[in-house]
């Protein structure tokens, strides 16, 4: 297509008519892959009599289709874009990037940036010299454009990735230096000048970001560096031209300049200055820096921060990044002592000025009272917000120089209190009490520990901070409720100070400002924790509960999300009467967060923070209502659609939290529905294509389907599950690009058919078996080799004549059973046993080693019932005593417990939601309390073991929570009757195998006899004792 043809097209895709548009972008889509259609796009971007509108939307275009295929990710696939046209590019953007308006320019640099990546330096050789001699000539702002973006690509790299980089400072720096020197020096600089000078900056950045380039070692050569920095640094910025608007004068040149400076300052001293931090080869380096050049930083920094005491003008990121600097000069002893004569005036004067209510709050408060809400509680905003900063600042001062300044600290708030206290109404001073109450909060975990404050904090809560819950100044009371929630699980003396703060707070979420709401909620989860009386809080539920879903349906917070949380986690099972409407405002709210994420399409938004909490709280739900299985019937009509959308590619941020919530409701729900059922392709689609990470996640709902659901996994056709089960752990098993610890829940899945339909699937043994033996050959890990040997030893328990016969037609019986062994005697330097090490392992291969012993002798030979009898033996006792062993830790751990019972609890348990799973201890029916406690147990007993240390002796947590229908099977019982009908159906062969057995395992023999026999008196006491409870009930 020719130039003008082309640009007609571009033309028609700006058009307000949607048809016009989508033919403008088939016919893009149609011609892009044509030769020279990259070429033509960049001659029109790039020319000046086109129109505007046109190079834009062609400028997009050229960016997407450089993006998606300059490098494909795939090595494989074909080349969409031909060599000759890649040279054209290449030569031409380079020359035309900095000519553009600022507008396009910023779409070429994102092609460059993509180029860059993919071919500098092996296909882009010339690129450094083209910089090198554009850094002599005119185009100096080309290059320097070029140099950020090249030095930007190993901003991050290191080690060998790192190389090039050294060559790219060799031949860049002295010329950049020599430049930057010219610059500094020019009188009355325009604004061009501090587009050149950031552009330095940020390449010095990108440059010395990980490691000093070793042209810098050279002290000369640094020091021409720092004195420039210097010079930036204290110089003050021009007042001609500087922006009114407060958003356009912090990204004004001159003080882009002015914040890059100081950030590089800061990277210099933190990493690189820092005498403890250092290598040897570096030590020098350091000691350099603080002799000649951190002190002199320290100084311009208060200069710089002295502005504000004076009403002048300085960036918040300014600030932030100078006193973080001060911060971290604090703890040491040199820059301390010249810190110390200025201190008192930076502390009351500036940085404490800084922590108070101040215009620009008041002005969000009253006109954007959500965007308030939200930069409150963005992680975002705090690295750039001043006030973050100041109370760092002080933290550390107190942390590390307290002896010294926690008093004199101390007395500044509490006169702050007193003025306040003596003020008429109209004069007090609320923006002052307002940074002393974050000043005390700020402080808690010190003011908690230390004498003589520890001891006065419930006094100044009541004094100081109780009474601001009914101020008439909204920030006040959102401030009192913040503070009182930091403070909220100290000892209260008088329990009526407690139970006060605990309704003030409960009555701000009735505020009528939205910021003093959100706070309150925040502070409500910190006294729900520490509320040791529940009826404090047990007749306001319903009106707490409807308060919470008003601020949800005006605000995505993840913080309200955790204080549900937390509330749901202290009443268990007393939520049940809310439980539905708690799923249905928490599904609302998610879809709500949801529709803000997508449209903001931006991962830190708090909206996809807020939707992972809203499925986190419907878990907590669903957790505390666990023995009513009705309750899961009424709400999952409500969940259903969040499961069947978020099971694909839409919910991949979510996916963890959804899965969970698919196993609650697979798991306690009466009966597993249809529509339930209908999730299991959603599973085995995401496993396919994009959810490999996920698999231990899904194993746990799947193994609740083919469990809960044995018969219809087995007679439904349509879907057909047994096969797209088998498909689906055929595909991962026989994939050789997967790791050993990625396959690890194929083979459990596998365990998990064998168990739970006996008999019932003939037809999948052979199939099974078959692929284990394949992937046992090529396993390396010592746990999955133990998980495919127990899929052999299930299959032996499933029918131990058609699995041996199988195995012998495959023509691996031999070997199957040698490594087996094997594997049974290896044990660690410790003589602990390296494989087959927790309960469940140890109990699936008793279970199908004895089942070995129930076959006749033409299909087990005398030698080989021999071997499989001694090593059952083992098993089995080496199974009692880690049995006994858990039995044991259990019983001191309840111990524990009940020590720990009543104690004050100080610690803060976050969200709430990493609390173990359990039934509180109140309630007794260990039965229900053991089966919660298997379904929480599922997604850790199935993490896989070698993740810890090959060679670490800990046994780690025991798939034994996973129920199976092996629970009810007892090993020692089944041995003994495996015995006893050898010895009636066989007496000669049962008596020659007793005669070859030594002393050891005659003795052994009779234990576990023993042992079965108690084992049958229990079960029997067990059962009757069950009996007679439900009869009494």
């Amino acid at each position: 297509m020719d130039l003008p043809g082309l640009a007609v097209i571009l033309q028609a895709a700006l058009s307000p008519n949607p048809d016009e548009r989508k033919a403008a972008e088939q016919s893009l889509n149609q011609f892009q892959y044509t030769p020279q259609h990259l070429v033509r796009l960049l001659q029109i971007i790039v020319d000046g009599n086109c129109d505007m509108a046109v190079r834009q939307v062609g400028s997009i275009h050229f960016k997407n289709f450089i993006a998606k295929n300059w490098s494909p990710l795939d090595p494989d696939e074909q080349q969409k874009i031909s060599q000759s046209d890649k040279d054209v590019v290449r030569d031409h953007i380079l020359v035309f990037v900095t000519q553009v308006p600022p507008l396009l320019r910023v779409q070429l640099g994102e092609c460059l940036k993509t180029i860059i990546h993919a071919d500098y330096p092996e296909q882009w050789p010339h690129l450094l010299d083209w910089v090198k001699h554009n850094l002599q000539d005119q185009q100096v702002y080309g290059a320097l454009f070029v140099l950020r973006i090249l030095s930007r690509k190993y901003e991050f790299k290191s080690d060998e990735e790192r190389t090039p980089v050294y060559r790219i400072v060799e031949e860049t720096f002295p010329p950049l230096l020599n430049i930057f020197s010219r610059l500094v020096q020019i009188p009355n600089p325009s604004l061009e000048v501090a587009d050149l000078i950031k552009l330095i900056c940020k390449i010095f950045w990108s440059s010395i970001y990980l490691e000093i380039p070793k042209q810098l070692f050279d002290a000369n050569v640094f020091n021409a560096w720092m004195m420039l920095f210097l010079n930036i640094l204290e110089r003050p910025v021009p007042l001609e031209g500087q922006p009114s608007d407060p958003e356009l004068r912090k990204a004004w040149g001159w003080w882009k300049v002015k914040k890059w400076t100081v950030h590089i300052l800061n990277r210099l001293y933190t990493r690189f200055g820092d005498l403890k931090l250092q290598n040897p080869e570096n030590r020098a380096f350091a000691q350099m820096f603080q002799k000649n050049y951190a002190g002199k930083i320290l100084e311009c920094h208060l200069n710089l921060l002295n502005v504000i005491r004076t009403g002048g003008y300085l960036p918040d990121r300014v600030i932030n990044l100078v006193l973080q600097y001060l911060s971290n000069s604090i703890s040491k002893n040199s820059m301390y002592n010249l810190l110390q004569p200025r201190l008192d005036v930076l502390l009351f004067e500036i940085v404490f000025p800084l922590m108070c209510f101040n215009d620009n709050d008041l002005k969000l408060w009253d006109e954007d009272p959500h965007e308030y809400v939200r930069k409150g509680y963005d992680i975002i905003e705090d690295l750039y917000s001043p006030r973050t900063a100041s109370m760092d600042f002080v933290s550390e001062l107190v942390r590390k120089r307290g002896k010294e300044n926690l008093h004199k600290f101390i007395q500044f708030i509490v006169e702050i209190f007193k003025r306040y206290d003596e003020a008429p109404v109209e004069y007090k001073p609320y923006r002052q009490k307002d940074g002393a109450l974050l000043a005390i909060g700020a402080l808690c975990d010190r003011l908690k520990q230390t004498e003589p404050y520890k001891s006065e904090l419930e006094r100044m809560l009541v004094q100081h901070v109780f009474p601001e819950f009914s101020s008439p100044v909204g920030h006040l009371r959102a401030k009192a409720a913040w503070v009182a929630g930091q403070y909220a699980h100290i000892n209260f003396s008088d329990s009526n100070n407690f139970r006060k703060a605990l309704h003030s707070v409960v009555a701000g979420m009735r505020d009528p400002e939205l910021p003093v709401r959100v706070d309150t909620v925040f502070a409500l989860r910190s006294f729900v924790e520490a509320c040791r009386d529940l009826n404090e809080i047990r007749p306001i539920l319903p009106q707490l509960l409807d308060e919470f879903f008003k601020l949800m349906n005006e605000v995505e917070n993840e913080d309200l999300v955790f204080t549900l949380e937390t509330i749901v986690d202290k009443f268990g099972e007393e939520m049940a009467p809310y439980a539905l409407g708690l799923c249905q405002n928490l599904a609302a709210a998610f879809w709500r967060c949801m529709n803000t994420a997508e449209a903001d399409d931006d991962a830190d938004d708090p909206g996809a923070l807020a939707a992972v909490g809203c499925l986190r709280a419907i878990s907590t739900i669903l957790e505390s209502v666990s023995r009513l299985p009705h309750l899961f019937v009424q709400v999952e009509p409500t969940l259903l659609p969040i499961m069947r959308r978020m099971l694909t590619t839409d919910g991949q941020e979510v996916f963890e939290e959804v899965l969970e919530i698919v196993s609650y409701m697979t798991f306690f729900s009466p009966t597993i529905s249809l529509d339930m059922w209908s999730l299991w392709p959603l599973m085995m689609e995401a496993l396919s294509e994009w959810a490999i990470d996920f698999f231990s996640n899904i194993l746990v709902p799947l193994d609740n389907y083919i469990s809960r659901g044995t018969a219809h996994f087995l007679t439904c056709k349509e879907p057909d599950y047994q096969q797209s089960l088998w498909n689906m752990i055929a595909a991962i098993m026989a994939d050789k690009n997967m790791e050993d610890s990625d396959i690890e829940p194929a083979p459990k899945l596998i365990q998990v058919v064998f168990q739970n339909c006996r008999g019932q699937v003939d037809q999948w043994v052979e199939p099974y078996l078959r692929i284990s033996v394949e992937r046992l050959r090529r396993a390396e890990k010592s746990y999955l080799k133990c998980l495919l040997i127990q899929v052999i030893a299930d299959a032996l328990y499933y029918n131990a004549a058609f699995t041996l016969s199988i195995l012998q037609k495959l023509g691996v019986a031999t070997e199957i059973f040698n490594l087996w062994f094997q594997m049974l005697q290896q044990v660690k330097k410790s003589g602990v046993r390296a494989n087959f090490k927790r309960e469940h392992d140890k109990k699936v291969c008793c279970l199908g080693l004895t089942s070995l012993l129930t076959l006749t002798a033409e299909h087990l030979p005398g030698e080989a019932l021999g071997r499989v009898f001694r090593a059952t033996l083992d098993l089995l006792v080496a199974y009692k005593e880690q049995v006994a062993e858990a039995a044991k830790e259990e019983e001191a751990e309840d111990d524990d417990d009940m020590d720990g019972f009543q104690t004050d609890d100080d610690d803060d348990f976050g969200d709430g939601s990493d609390k173990e799973m359990g039934v509180d201890a109140e309630d007794g029916d260990e039965a229900d309390s053991m089966k919660l406690q298997k379904l929480a147990a599922q997604a850790k007993s199935f993490r896989p073991s070698d993740e810890f240390d090959e060679d670490s002796d800990d046994d780690f947590s025991d798939d034994e929570e996973l129920q199976s229908p092996i629970d009810e099977v007892d090993p020692f019982i089944l041995f003994v009757d495996a015995v006893k009908g050898m010895q009636a159906s066989d007496p000669l062969r049962f008596q020659s195998l007793t005669q070859t057995l030594d002393f050891h395992y005659q003795a052994l023999a009779n234990g576990v006899a023993q042992h079965a026999e108690q084992r049958r008196a229990e079960i029997e006491k067990e059962k009757m004792e069950k009996a007679s409870a439900a009869t009494a009930s």
